[in-house]
């Protein structure tokens, strides 16, 4: 039992390091996905720039640049930082427990098993961490301020006390549904597929484990979590974003059906991967970064590969 518990501290560190160290670095490319999947939001307009600010990933981070400086880039690192120390470490460090109580003990135990797993460790990690992933995307979504115009957020702890005053606790949780929603699929996609890609490729003989094998199962994971989780994202920011102060008729309701319905009859299909190549940017580096840190940490701490 005490090596169990031991284990488990050990898992947990070494998932608490890698993650915050995939979300500074890829925290750019999140402010990119953000701007893009907010901009000209519920526009009928079917060219994919018609009307925006923001004209895809490379005009869109110089469009940033030249409005907020390099710092724009920066905006919500220590939210972001707040939210994956609590969530993705969480989900990083609870995933292989998990998976044992539903009996995927081996290496190559089937992926539904898996996919389980992370749905459950995904779904309870963000429940906890949504008010730091609604204070992050307020402070990201800020832009350029017009003349005289004063910024909502000036701080991370300060947003946290702002939508208190002004919106109540439960302002904290707007979204929580399509939160919850995204970090269960996310996880479900992103985390199984790492562990049964490497562990399948193992299988057959193709690569031994090391370090080429981890940064291939996590390039793979990180594309398949972009695809799957592109539409539910779009949904979550769009409703996070919107503040219940000061919109005088607010354009979405807090559920995820209702938004889905309105992107998917103003902007079509196109409208819920708004952001996409940014966010299949920063899903790849990041899990790239996190699994790479995670299996090498693991190995220092004297843990089994994932």
């Amino acid at each position: 039992m005490v090596n169990n518990r031991g284990d488990h501290v050990k898992r947990f560190s070494c998932s608490g390091a890698a993650v915050i160290t995939a979300a500074i670095c890829t925290n750019p490319i999140d402010v990119i996905k953000i701007r893009l999947q907010l901009d000209n939001q519920l526009s009928d307009k079917k060219n994919i720039f018609a009307d925006r600010y923001y004209r895809g990933f490379v005009r869109g981070s110089i469009q940033i640049i030249k409005d907020e400086g390099f710092n724009g880039l920066s905006k919500g690192v220590k939210a972001s930082v707040l939210r994956e120390g609590i969530y993705s470490t969480f989900r990083l460090g609870a995933y292989e427990p998990v998976k044992h109580l539903f009996g995927a003990t081996e290496p190559c135990a089937p992926l539904y098993k898996k996919i389980i797993a992370g749905a459950i460790v995904g779904a309870i990690g963000s429940a906890i961490a949504s008010p730091c992933d609604l204070v992050k995307i307020r402070i990201q979504a800020e832009g350029r301020l017009k003349p005289g115009e004063v910024t909502q957020y000036p701080s991370t702890f300060g947003t946290f006390k702002e939508i208190v005053a002004k919106e109540g606790i439960i302002g904290l949780y707007r979204g929580v549904g399509p939160t919850v929603l995204r970090a269960s699929i996310l996880t479900a996609a992103q985390i199984p597929s790492y562990d049964h890609t490497k562990n399948t490729i193992i299988h057959k003989n193709l690569m031994q484990e090391g370090l080429p094998l981890h940064m291939l199962s996590s390039f793979i994971a990180g594309f398949v979590t972009a695809v799957v989780t592109s539409p539910v994202d779009v949904i979550k920011t769009r409703i996070m974003h919107e503040n219940t102060v000061h919109c005088n008729k607010l354009q979405y309701s807090s559920s995820s059906t209702q938004c889905f319905k309105q992107i998917f009859l103003t902007e079509g299909l196109l409208g819920f991967y708004k952001g996409f190549i940014p966010n299949w940017f920063r899903s790849t580096p990041y899990t790239i970064i996190a699994f790479v840190i995670f299996e090498q940490l693991r190995k220092l701490a004297g843990l089994k590969p994932v």
